[in-house]
């Protein structure tokens, strides 16, 4: 157990991203259908099984694992899960427990969530317009997610927003969420829409924002300066010298960022996926539930990240969506 995870390009596996349920109280248009048909409760794994993988990647060597879904937070005894993680903050073993969450449970969870040892939570939030919000998510509502927002920071948890960039949706509203960000202290991630599952009448090459495009338009009111950050994520930062705010960049249609790749991602099921952007994956379930030793449980994962292939095949440059795989991201975990 104590050899760690190194995939066949001698990156080291130090960041496992869970989602521990595909279903969502929102229906973002560019994420899943409106009518989506979820996965019967009985194919999920079960929180103890969570608990026992997530603590064998640990043991192999994860240090950060963030929690997601769908929305992670509508999991029932979503908070035992965490409380269980935090033995391995207490031990030093997991250096960060984190979740992406759309914010619309958060006025809720906050403070369970900071006594578990979240410390930063991710919050995806596409516009500040009431009207526009209620259109992008189908079923949310803005007022919910500013709440958790809210209740979040008073909490003591670190907020960081993802926007997701899309082409006559959120254009106009670069700027406003740049100074709404920079009021509350909180970061802002963009990220380029990927071509991932069936979401009905939308198209992808009109929902797609290139951030080369989103970037010069911010270099038209502020000096950028690119910042050599990593967070163990696939954003690449740049500074505004005029308001000192750190703004992150997810490309993975402009730029493929695939060389220090470190992550790999667990669905509710038990699948994992090695490549966000690949449809390959392997099963966990079978091996986590064949033995209560965890060698067979070891070894399965190890023969997995053999597989992890070099980059993903995401392409849109062709005014086609090349790359596309299947899955919704609800499935995956985003």
């Amino acid at each position: 157990m104590n050899t760690p995870l190194i995939d066949p390009f001698a990156r080291a596996i130090r960041y496992l991203r869970v989602s521990v349920t595909d279903r969502c109280d929102f229906r973002c248009v560019y994420c899943m259908s409106e009518n989506m048909t979820f996965l019967p409760k009985k194919d999920l794994l079960t929180l103890e099984e969570l608990d026992r993988l997530c603590s064998t990647f640990i043991g192999l060597g994860v240090e950060k694992l963030r929690i997601t879904g769908g929305e992670p937070l509508v999991r029932r005894g979503i908070m035992t899960f965490f409380d269980a993680m935090s033995r391995h903050l207490d031990s030093g073993a997991l250096r960060e427990l984190t979740l992406t969450t759309n914010g619309s449970q958060l006025a809720k969870y906050a403070d369970d969530l900071y006594a578990a040892g979240v410390r930063r939570v991710n919050v995806s939030l596409d516009t500040l317009n009431d009207d526009k919000f209620a259109q992008i998510t189908r079923w949310g509502r803005l007022p919910q997610v500013i709440n958790g927002i809210d209740a979040a920071q008073k909490a003591g948890l670190r907020v960081k927003i993802n926007t997701v960039a899309l082409k006559g949706f959120n254009e106009d509203e670069l700027f406003t969420l740049l100074d709404w960000c920079a009021t509350r202290g909180m970061d802002l991630t963009f990220i380029e829409v990927m071509p991932m599952g069936d979401i009905g009448n939308e198209d992808r090459i009109t929902q797609y924002w290139s951030l080369d495009d989103l970037r010069t338009t911010m270099a038209e009111r502020f000096t950028l300066t690119d910042l050599p950050l990593n967070t163990g994520g696939p954003a690449r930062y740049v500074e505004l010298a005029e308001t000192s705010q750190k703004v992150g960049l997810i490309t993975p249609m402009t730029h493929n960022f695939c060389e220090s790749c470190n992550r790999v991602r667990i669905t509710c099921t038990g699948e994992i996926y090695t490549c966000l952007g690949q449809d390959g994956h392997s099963d966990l379930r079978g091996p986590l539930r064949a033995s209560h030793d965890n060698a067979h449980l070891e070894n399965a994962i190890r023969a997995a990240i053999a597989l992890k292939p070099k980059g993903h095949d995401f392409d849109y440059s062709r005014q086609s969506v090349d790359g596309q795989v299947a899955r919704h991201m609800s499935h995956t975990g985003g």
